[in-house]
């Protein structure tokens, strides 16, 4: 709000306009610089009215001075801090938020997909990192007119649900169906739990329509894309080799993995003898009788599996000969040095080779009789470890899978689904672990064949089950899988157009979709979405097509995925069915008993909460999903982009849900599923450790906010985990302890006091009233709209990038720069002394309420509780008016006035000069001389001060001096103690056209006026005398 009446800032800038010789009014910017900043401390001991004490001179006039007073309380703790965010959630309906913005008109639409979290515990830190993040955005959206569209989700099947539930039940003696009603019940109980949560943390959604992956609707949903998926030829079932855990009795895909970087194997060396020298070779290699290859591994399980040895073809090899025994090896010639220091003996080089030229050489298998096994080339050979060649097992290894595929070995699986050896690998391995002590029977037979060189420990990352903790084995398996490959490149081009933040995790999300190959999508569980394929009893053959799974589809959504196991296979597979698929007699089949990975489950549920679109063929927008409910579709907004807004999940999820539901979208939609992905850190220790419960830095959220019961850990409520959230630097790992949570409790009281100050003086202010029009405002109250407007787009900027810690800082730097330093140390005379319906008093209270207003909105996206509290308080509203349902920052931009910023910051560069004259001194005691050459710079301070000599301009207002006198020089008869200073200022006008950086000088003498008891400026006459303002106001009370 602004002046509109001709001032004299208007006048000045309409003069020096016509002397830019340019056309129209200048528009004046923001001054480049100044000799300091107007941040400079102000002792107000004296220079601001206090209550006094009985008896003496000012107690005569307490009543006649408007001190705050508000029922805001400057502090809240322990049960009244709780019981009053529970008070407030309950009257201004936080419950009923969501549901009230998804009815009101919108032009846009803002859709933040929750991605779902597990269902297999308490809710800890983590949740509430992810949850308040998000909140934070959808209710910043709210805010400024966005219809926001959030379902919450869960994440509902899985081992670790089924082995939390079972116990130590195990899965003996129980039915598939039995299986599946315990783990439901233990899901369904970490749902409720999590949800109290999630809605004790001020979390805004529909708490009543959530998603969840067990729900019938949902696994319709899933099967739909199974189904477009197989019909498109993504999805296809093969024997090859895939992660397997022996703990869990399941394939594994690579996001169910955990790499443990202390895992220690038995590494081996050990010799394949060669018995058929390459023919490139053979034709000079005389004296290469007795050659071994040498083959390196940290796995020797798989020696008797192997198949074949490695060689990478552009590389050089040698045959070198021991020193100590005479012994030939053929190893890569980079390798020699090495291998030399590792067996403590000199390798001599007896011929050196190509690896091309090892090409038809053939070894015997060192613990197989008879068995032969080809050298082969392959790329995946490296040279950083070992001796440049690869032992090739097949059956065990996914680059050895390769080779055999393109040599047509054979992929023998000699390890069961327990991890111990089969019959296959003979009657001295049947049985044993091959883990533990089938490696060591290995071992044991190399050492009596002579093939075992040397043993060593080895330390490196080795794959384990998420679930049990326990290493993985690879083994090959009659699985169902995602050609990932195929999807790639439209995977990585869509990616393109994402937006990612922070920019650095792009990398992460394409080396990790660069790894993936294949995806193994199908788990030997029984808790999860059934894949719905059916296999002839005696061929074997899976049939599986867009009749079968629609068929299925529809039951799931009727019935709830149970069925599978429930219904006779006749009514799974009805004649109609199988007469359009083309199949014999339902006798003749028998249901699958695989579930899918639930990272497919998970990775499918942009098709349930999303944008729904136009059938093939259709006339009518319908959806591709019309069988779920309402609640878990997105409505049809015309011309909508069916992509969500942003997906807002952690950095483990660059390898888990954002990679399967982009990969899902890719195949079914051709299109990414989000615009923009959010990933945010881990939750650590306060020093940056892992938190663990044996070190006993695990942070309980449900702690944080009603106190620990018996570690006498304060209450901090839901805002303080909010602040704590806000303000972390979620980029990277977020830290967390008593720390961080009493500096955020810290921060918050220290708001709540600035807030508190804010209400305090708008005791009986009515803005819709009362207000004052802007063009009768004071200058100084104009300029604080000014910067309340820029510091409004800020926030608004800062909030629309995730980056509510840049909302924060802003926040703390306004309040203490710009009100607390500044403007509250200035104002506190005219609110306190000047008559209640004054035309200052009331400009003074017109920009506290904007302030108080505009900052109040600023944080109720992090702090929903305070906000509406303070809101409660408030004037200027109808009661029953609750914040969020009343929209975001109020600017307007007649608030940027040209001439106005210059004006006051011009001034306060002066201030600056004259306070640093005075350090600590009260400046209220101090005449100030200022002494500005003509000029656009004196011109803006006659705006401030029209008369030479002033105690109530708004120019001394502004210094807090006792006096000011504006003069084009100093005086010549300055005292001879005054203090003297100089500065300049620059101005710009009109982007830089014109500038000028004028020079000022001041002067500063103690005042000669006493004190006035009643307003404490010395500007009275004598001690015992009211100053001409006070005497004024205090003869009209009368």
């Amino acid at each position: 709000m602004l002046l509109c009446r001709v001032s004299a800032v208007g006048q000045t800038l309409a003069r020096w306009g016509r002397r830019s010789h340019r056309g129209g009014g200048p528009f004046l910017h923001r001054a480049v610089s100044f000799s300091s900043s107007r941040c400079h401390g102000v002792s107000s001991g004296e220079g601001s009215a206090q209550p006094a004490e009985a008896g003496s001179a000012q107690a005569l006039y307490r009543d006649t001075v408007l001190l705050p007073q508000t029922k805001f309380p400057m502090k809240l703790t322990g049960k009244k801090l709780l019981d009053r965010e529970l008070q407030i959630q309950q009257e201004c309906g936080f419950a009923d938020l969501y549901s009230w913005q998804r009815e009101r008109k919108a032009k846009k639409e803002f859709c933040l997909h929750d991605g779902p979290p597990y269902a297999n515990g308490d809710p800890h830190v983590g949740h509430a990192l992810n949850k308040i993040l998000k909140d934070i955005r959808n209710r910043f959206e709210m805010l400024r007119g966005r219809q926001v569209h959030y379902i919450p989700g869960w994440d509902c099947h899985g081992l670790p649900i089924e082995l939390k539930a079972l116990g130590e039940l195990a899965t003996s003696g129980l039915s598939p169906l039995q299986i599946r009603q315990k783990a439901r019940e233990f899901a369904q109980g970490a749902i409720a739990r999590q949800k109290a949560a999630f809605q004790r943390w001020g979390v805004m959604a529909d708490w009543e329509q959530c998603y969840f992956t067990f729900d019938g609707t949902y696994e319709a949903a899933q099967l739909k894309v199974f189904q477009e998926m197989h019909s498109k030829g993504l999805i296809y079932q093969d024997y090859k080799p895939v992660f397997w855990s022996p703990s869990s009795r399941t394939a594994l895909a690579e996001a169910e993995l955990e790499y443990n970087p202390e895992h220690v194997s038995r590494a081996i060396y050990a010799t394949f003898p060669l018995t058929t020298l390459p023919p490139k070779i053979a034709l000079d290699g005389a004296g290469l009788e007795g050659v071994s290859v040498l083959v390196w591994t940290t796995q020797p399980w798989t020696i008797p599996a192997n198949q074949a040895v490695c060689y990478m073809p552009n590389a050089q090899y040698s045959v070198v000969k021991r020193a100590d025994n005479s012994q030939l090896l053929l190893v890569a010639t980079e390798r020699t040095v090495s291998l030399a220091a590792l067996l403590g003996t000199e390798l001599q080089s007896v011929g050196t080779f190509a690896g091309s030229q090892l090409e038809g050489g053939i070894c015997k298998h060192p613990t197989i009789p008879d068995k032969q096994v080809p050298l082969l080339p392959a790329n995946h050979v490296t040279m950083g470890k070992g001796t440049g060649l690869v032992h090739t097992a097949p059956a065990h290894g996914m680059d050895d899978y390769s080779v055999a595929s393109q040599f047509k070995l054979s992929v023998e699986c000699m390890v069961d689904e327990d991890g111990r050896f089969t019959e296959l690998s003979g009657p001295e391995l049947q049985g044993l672990s091959v883990m533990t002590e089938g490696t060591d029977k290995v071992i044991s037979m190399l050492k009596e064949c002579g093939a075992l060189l040397l043993e060593e420990q080895c330390v490196h990352s080795y794959p384990y089950d998420w679930r049990t903790k326990q290493p993985v084995v690879i083994r090959p398996s009659k699985q169902w899988f995602i050609n990932t490959a195929s999807l790639k490149d439209k995977a990585k081009e869509v990616l393109q157009k994402v937006r990612v933040l922070p920019e650095s995790a792009r990398g992460s999300l394409l080396a990790m979709l660069d790894r993936r190959t294949y995806w193994c999508i199908s788990r030997q569980r029984s808790w999860g979405v059934p894949i719905p394929v059916f296999y002839h009893k005696e061929t074997g053959d899976a049939l599986i097509n867009k009749y079968t799974v629609s068929h299925i589809a529809k039951l799931f959504q009727e019935q709830g995925s149970n069925c599978w196991w429930e219904l006779p296979i006749e009514t799974l597979l009805p004649p109609e069915v199988l007469k359009k698929s083309k199949a014999g007699p339902v006798s003749d089949y028998v249901r699958g008993e695989d579930v899918l990975d639930i990272w497919f489950d998970s990775g499918a549920s942009w098709a349930a909460v999303l944008e729904e679109e136009m059938e093939e063929g259709s006339e009518e927008p319908q959806s591709r999903l019309s069988w779920l409910p309402a609640s878990l579709r997105k409505p049809r907004v015309p011309e909508s982009d069916p992509r969500a807004d942003v997906y807002v999940e952690g950095k483990d999820q660059l390898g888990g849900w954002f990679q399967s539901s982009l990969l899902t979208s890719v195949a079914v939609r051709n299109k990414a599923p989000y615009k923009s992905l959010v990933v945010h850190g881990f939750v650590v220790g306060e020093k940056g450790e892992k938190m663990s419960k044996s070190v006993g830095n695990v942070v309980d959220p449900e702690e944080v906010i009603n106190g620990g019961k018996g570690n006498g850990s304060p209450a901090y409520g839901a805002d303080v985990l909010r602040w704590w959230v806000a303000e972390s630097n979620v980029f990277s790992e977020v830290q967390i302890g008593p720390n961080a949570l009493n500096s955020a409790q810290d921060s918050i009281n220290k708001l709540r006091n600035t807030l508190r100050f804010l209400l305090g003086n708008l005791q009986g202010f009515d803005p819709r009233v009362q207000a004052v029009d802007p063009k009768q405002m004071h200058y100084i109250d104009q300029y604080m709209l000014h910067l309340l407007r820029e510091y409004g787009m800020k926030v608004t900027d800062a909030y629309s990038e995730f980056d509510a810690g840049r909302v924060i800082r802003l926040l703390q730097a306004f309040i203490t720069r710009d009100l607390s330093s500044f403007y509250f140390s200035i104002i506190k005379d005219r609110l306190y002394c000047d008559p209640e319906d004054s035309l200052g008093r009331r400009s003074c209270q017109t920009a506290l309420e904007e302030i108080l207003d505009s900052v109040t909105r600023s944080i109720a996206p992090v702090l929903p509780h305070l906000a509406e509290e303070v809101y409660l308080h408030s004037p200027g509203h109808d009661e029953g008016e609750t914040l969020f349902k009343s929209g975001w920052i109020k600017s307007s931009s007649v608030w940027r006035r040209p001439g106005l910023e210059e004006a006051v910051e011009g001034a306060s560069a002066i201030r600056d000069s004259f306070l640093s004259l005075i350090p600590g001194k009260n400046a209220a005691q101090y005449d100030l001389t200022v002494a500005i050459e003509p000029g656009l710079l004196f011109e803006l301070m006659e705006s401030l001060q029209e008369e030479p000599t002033s105690t109530t301009s708004q120019l001394a207002e502004l210094m807090m001096a006792a006096r000011v006198t504006l003069t084009s020089e100093l005086p010549r008869d300055l005292h001879p103690d005054a203090l003297m200073n100089h500065g300049t200022f620059l101005i710009n006008l009109e982007g830089g056209v014109i500038r000028e950086d004028s020079a000022y000088s001041i002067a500063v003498t103690p005042t000669s006026a006493a004190r006035c008891p009643r307003c404490r400026r010395y500007t009275a006459e004598s001690a015992d005398c009211l100053c001409p303002r006070c005497q004024n106001l205090t003869s009209q009370a009368l």
